[in-house]
């Protein structure tokens, strides 16, 4: 009887599989979608002359984004990406190579600034008006809960000082004049952005995505979870689904308009209409709870200091009312959605929690899934409660550590006692929650090794000696990888992924270094995740990546 030959095999490695029944293997080979050996000898069985070896030293599960972004990175990274650059100098002069490369460009857009290069955190719109006067510009901040414009797009959204804030966000203004300085806050921002930039055309959103595809595989992730999706993103990942180029697993996280209520349930149930198309799963919807606590809008139990050892009476913004969050998790529950919630206060978190509790109550137990993203402040009486309701803990490990915007913006505005109390991710592990991790890039890095040092050691990769920032909430480096691959494709319903094993999808991250303890041995691993890098990718059986 002839021999089915694989297509590849990887050799002489090691394969974590998080199978309990055979946790590791030397090799393993993959024929069209499928795993179809483990073990040296097994996969030398079906080794033929045309099988392509891939090199090597560990081979993971493919990992998973849980909290992503990705059209909306992959469109600043064809526009104004301001990410991976560091001040307020380098942002005005890409913004001004860019706007001078782009002349006919009606608008300049873009993002990825950080609040820590400026005063307050709260950039001013004469910086922008020296680089580009004639033209409206408008740069989401990189947590995308803030805008910097310019005074042409002031002047074209009739914004000046008697223009009132809207009830979910602020328009930062000067305390002697109160004219707008130049930064839109939350809703501020999110209500200029709908309604002047140009809606950018399906073509864009399609080119986005593929850009935004190609550098996650380069990470080795093989699938994720779009935290945003919007009726234009759905249309482009269901058109790249439908003709084959969306090469990842995604699930598609509805947005939930926070400016509506429960009618707009119905029109969620059409969107999602019979499920998966192709390799998109429209079948989670995402609701905003809170802010963030850099801006002070993330929703707190108690209100915030104000940074000289007293307090305001500012408790943050609650952007879906708890009764009517209630209400709507436990309809969406009831229409067999997932729910996936941002929550980065104590009260949000709790609210949360809340709602999927009336949810149980109303529908009793499930397998939806339901989890809450962030978490960066949750009180210790919480904690037990997402084990005992089910509710997934979706981490953005990066966030874990000293930094700037941490030590100047966020610790003495939450005071000594609760600062404490952040990103919880090893009490979360002890009362028995079910982790997932996430990136959500462009925000942060979109890098899953970067991340995973992070909740291992809750320092900056690149500054290894620096103060871990409450290292007591570390996790153990297999847990954390454990979490970003079987964790997250647990949380994208995605039972195929996160573990291999014969016949089980061929979702595969090769790395070059083992930066993973083996079982049983007496001395730690002497490697840190970032120490290794992504060779290669495989997406059901698809080469999508080599280095």
């Amino acid at each position: 009887m002839p021999v089915s030959y694989a297509d590849l095999v990887v050799r002489d490695t090691r394969v974590v599989t998080w199978d309990g029944s055979r946790p590791s293997a030397d090799a393993i080979a993959v024929r069209g979608d499928r795993v179809v050996a483990l073990g040296a000898a097994d996969v030398a069985a079906v080794t033929g002359p045309r099988t392509a070896v891939l090199d090597g030293a560990l081979v993971l599960p493919g990992f998973q984004d849980a909290h992503v972004h990705a059209p909306f990175a992959g469109h600043n990274l064809l526009r104004v990406w301001l990410n991976d650059l560091d001040g307020k100098d380098a942002y005005l002069a890409h913004i001004a190579a860019y706007a001078a490369a782009h002349p006919e460009a009606p608008w300049i857009v873009g993002g990825g600034w950080a609040m820590e290069h400026f005063p307050g955190g709260t950039p001013r719109k004469e910086d922008l008006d020296a680089v580009v006067p004639d033209r409206p510009v408008f740069l989401l901040n990189r947590d995308v809960h803030g805008a910097w414009v310019n005074s042409r797009a002031l002047e074209l959204a009739g914004i000046d000082r008697a223009t009132a804030d809207p009830v979910d966000g602020r328009i930062e203004r000067d305390p002697a004049t109160g004219e707008p300085t130049g930064t839109l806050h939350e809703g501020a921002a999110y209500t200029f952005n709908d309604r002047f930039v140009p809606r950018p055309a399906q073509s864009d959103w399609e080119q986005a995505i593929r850009v935004a595809q190609r550098h996650l595989h380069a990470l080795g992730i093989t699938g994720w979870q779009d935290a945003w999706v919007t009726p234009d993103t759905q249309a482009a990942y269901e058109a790249l689904a439908k003709n084959g180029e969306l090469t990842a697993r995604v699930v598609g996280a509805l947005w939930w308009d926070r400016h509506r209520g429960l009618e707009q349930v119905d029109e969620l149930v059409a969107r999602r209409g019979g499920g998966a198309v192709g390799s998109f799963w429209p079948t989670t919807v995402k609701i905003m709870a809170d802010g963030v606590m850099e801006n002070y809008t993330g929703a707190l139990l108690e209100p915030y200091c104000d940074g000289c050892g007293g307090h305001t009476d500012n408790r943050g913004l609650t952007y879906v009312e708890r009764a009517l969050l209630a209400e709507a998790v436990t309809a969406l529950d009831g229409h067999g959605f997932q729910v996936h919630m941002h929550a980065i206060g104590d009260r949000a978190a709790r609210d949360c929690l809340d709602a999927v509790a009336a949810a149980r109550a109303a529908h009793g137990p499930n397998d939806l899934r339901h989890h809450i993203a962030h978490l960066q402040l949750v009180q210790p009486e919480d904690l037990p409660r997402f084990a005992e309701l089910g509710v997934v803990a979706n981490c953005q490990a990066y966030w874990a550590q000293s930094d700037a915007q941490m030590d100047e913006l966020t610790l003495p505005f939450l005071g000594a006692e609760r600062a404490r109390l952040q990103f919880p991710f090893a009490d979360l592990v002890r009362h028995g929650a079910r982790l997932a991790m996430g990136s959500d890039w462009a925000v942060s890095t979109a890098d899953p090794l970067a991340q995973i040092e992070v909740a291992v050691t809750r320092t900056d990769p690149s500054d290894r000696g620096g103060t871990p920032f409450l290292p007591h909430q570390a996790l153990d480096v297999t847990t954390a990888f454990r979490a970003f691959t079987a964790g997250s494709a647990y949380v994208n319903h995605d039972d195929d992924a996160g573990v291999l094993r014969v016949g089980s999808r061929a979702d595969l991250a090769v790395l070059d270094t083992d930066v993973l303890p083996v079982p049983g041995a007496t001395r730690a691993l002497d490697v840190l995740p970032t120490d290794a890098r992504v060779t290669a990718t495989v997406a059901a059986g698809r080469v999508v990546h080599t280095a």
